[in-house]
């Protein structure tokens, strides 16, 4: 074609200078030599030229080289998904190893299943087509049958009369005068499985060959491109573009729910389409009924491809091989999509049946689950796929998921920091470990493990409360107290609930039910414990603040006093515990007035917290905005950089957006401008 072009180019210039010629020699008596012909008969040298242009047009272009290359052939090309979205950039770095003259020409995609590792290889395959003169596209799955394969190709190829053995060599022989040429090796086992299958000496360097796995272990063989599940923004691009009436924020929450698995948004896409669900109502389903959604919907392309069967295999192949794996992935189904620290399981060897006890017992069941891409492994943690979860979930029989649920429970009430005051690496543990605290206690209980339940339930609320989050722990500990009324014989339990229920209502702004839960706390504690206990002094705390917001602070004194008493006798004078009975006998001085008498209670909490927490601890914040105010109304003049250092402490650890932080701000601007600060809120 270009040939073409530049002959026409070529008469066309031609043509131009016999019409320049003509005009010149309208202006000249005489040329030199030949020339003057064309001076004289000008339309006689035009009629000549434009014969030649035409058979330069028509001339068939030279090349040194032979004829054009033929057309690509594609064997076994899967049809082009016309639906293909993103990975655009994992399709440019794709071409650019394998084209790079410092890479080989051998690229491994690796990746979870239904990440959509055959799908990037298949768009991959038809994007870059006219640049290979062969594409063949092989299943690697079963290695038996690699081969047998490569028999059809080489009769593809025309190839006659190749057996098994002389398939591989003669196939790749031919293609030496095809290259370049691709082979994709879709869906492979671990690289040993394939060796026999893939170039070797010079023949590697006549093309490329992509192979897709979800099994670990091939950076020693090719380079290897690890395919992630969806960004949220390409999630929501397909979902949107699929589905009619689908909003952003609907799409959103849908992807949330799948966790960005591209095959569970074109199968979530499939259902809506062939049900005319509405995207809301497909949510809702979601949130319901995940086990069984993952089976429903089939993508357009796969119609025999679902999320429910996705990793079955696998997972087969796990259990006859390492059934403490499969063990441990049906123990993570049961958790939080999130990392799953692997010392939940170290630190209760019963809960595996001592596999953890064996280091490299351990580390080979740990890693057949990331081998398989089954889970994703960290330094100290794990994490399992939502939808993985969802489908061994499914696949369990009651009686599995009813003993994995009940370890579980005991591996957490052991691994939860049940101290939240005096433990200084307590709210570090709670964070990682709440996630999967929520998972296992969401539904109701197994009878054996009801009493754990409900102990995780109550300890989680009390974390919950430490961090401002009152709602969620009002929740949970009226789930813990209905528990533990149920079980019977529960008595310290229960008051243990009650007041925990009473510190979330005096907190929520309720003091009247507050003191009518801490009231009966201390009933019930007062029948079943030590009158010394310090669960008392806690009951005797709690009522006290209680009482001062209700304005009762003569009746709040001696309640806080005797709790002081109490935990000094039990702990010691610098223990937290005591710190929390100083800042409430504080508070009813404050309340009385008394600021003098109040301040001395702070400062000494604050040095026990000091010592006890980090410099950014929350509990250090309060006592300070508390410090702050007391002496704002003493007139001290250090008021203002207390008050400042607390803010930021809560900014630090809440947020510039909570109410508290706030609280602390508008304290700190009160104090800058002279003004009267506002009442104390009950400190902690």
């Amino acid at each position: 074609m270009w040939r073409r072009l530049a002959s026409a180019v070529a008469a066309l210039l031609v043509l131009f200078v016999g019409s320049l010629a003509f005009n010149a020699a309208s202006g000249q008596s005489h040329w030199p030599g030949p020339l003057d012909f064309v001076r004289v008969h000008p339309w006689v040298v035009l009629l000549l030229l434009i014969p030649l242009a035409l058979v330069g047009l028509g001339q068939p272009p030279r090349s040194g080289r032979g004829q054009d290359p033929l057309p690509p052939t594609a064997y076994r090309l899967p049809p082009r998904n016309t639906n293909f979205t993103g990975r655009d950039a994992t399709l440019r770095e794709v071409r650019q190893r394998l084209t790079s003259a410092d890479d080989v020409a051998m690229l491994v995609v690796h990746g979870m299943g239904g990440v959509g590792k055959t799908q990037l290889a298949v768009e991959y395959a038809y994007r870059y087509l006219p640049k290979y003169r062969f594409v063949a596209f092989l299943d690697a799955e079963a290695p038996d049958l690699v081969a047998p394969q490569f028999v059809s190709l080489a009769g593809e190829l025309g190839l006659a009369e190749v057996n098994s053995e002389q398939a591989i060599p003669r196939v790749y022989g031919n293609l030496v005068d095809r290259r370049p040429w691709l082979i994709v090796f879709d869906n492979a086992e671990k690289p040993g499985t394939l060796t026999h299958a893939l170039p070797s000496g010079g023949l590697a360097g006549n093309g490329h060959v992509i192979v897709t796995t979800r099994v670990s272990g091939w950076s020693g063989s090719a380079g290897v491109v690890d395919l992630e599940v969806f960004t949220r923004q390409e999630s929501m691009k397909l979902l949107t573009r699929r589905v009619p009436g689908m909003t952003e924020a609907l799409a959103d929450r849908i992807a949330e729910q799948l966790g960005d698995l591209p095959l569970a948004l074109e199968q979530a896409a499939g259902y809506m389409g062939y049900n005319r669900t509405t995207p809301e109502r497909y949510r809702e389903l979601l949130a319901s009924h995940l086990e069984d959604m993952i089976g429903q919907g089939e993508p357009s392309d796969r119609p025999a491809v679902v999320v429910a069967t996705l990793w079955r295999l696998s997972v087969e192949k796990l259990r006859s091989e390492q059934p403490q794996a499969v063990r441990l992935l049906e123990l993570c189904a049961l958790l939080a999509p999130e990392p799953v620290p692997l010392d939940l399981f170290t630190g209760s060897p019963e809960t595996l049946d001592g596999t953890p006890a064996d280091a490299l017992a351990w580390d080979t069941t740990v890693g057949a689950l990331a081998g398989l891409g089954l889970a994703r492994r960290g330094e100290a943690s794990l994490v399992v796929h939502r939808l993985v979860q969802a489908a061994v979930r499914a696949a369990m029989p009651a009686e599995a998921h009813t003993d994995a649920r009940v370890r579980l429970c005991r591996a957490l009430l052991a691994a939860v920091p049940d101290d939240l005051h005096s433990d200084p690496d307590a709210r570090p543990r709670w964070q990682q470990l709440l996630p999967h605290v929520i998972a296992v206690t969401k539904d109701g209980p197994p009878a054996e493990c009801a009493a754990e339940t409900a102990v995780l339930l109550r300890l989680a609320s009390e974390f919950l409360v430490q961090i401002g989050d009152f709602s969620m722990a009002l929740a949970l500990c009226e789930r813990a107290l209905a528990l533990d009324e149920s079980i019977g014989n529960r008595d310290p339990e229960v008051g243990f609930d009650l007041i925990t229920l009473a510190q979330i209502h005096r907190d929520l702004g309720a003091p009247e039910t507050s003191r009518r839960l801490a009231e009966r706390a201390l009933t019930v504690h007062e029948a079943c414990l030590p009158a010394d206990s310090p669960a008392i002094a806690t009951d005797l705390a709690t009522l006290a603040r209680t009482l001062c917001i209700l304005g009762e602070q003569e009746a709040a004194r001696p309640l806080a006093e005797r709790a002081l008493r109490i935990d000094e006798a039990a702990y010691g004078p610098d223990d937290p515990y005591v710190s929390f009975d100083l800042i409430a006998l504080a508070n009813v001085h404050v309340d009385l007035g008394d600021h003098a008498s109040a301040a001395p209670l702070i400062s000494r909490a604050l040095e026990i917290r000091e010592a006890k927490y980090a410099p950014d601890h929350l509990y250090i914040g309060y006592v300070l905005l508390f410090q702050a105010r007391v002496l704002h109304a003493l007139n001290d003049s250090t008021a203002v950089d207390l008050a400042r250092r607390g803010a930021q402490i809560l900014q630090t650890r809440l947020g510039r957006t909570h109410p508290k932080t706030e609280d602390a701000f508008a304290l700190v601007d009160s104090l800058q401008g002279g003004r009267h600060a506002a009442p104390p809120h009950t400190p902690r």
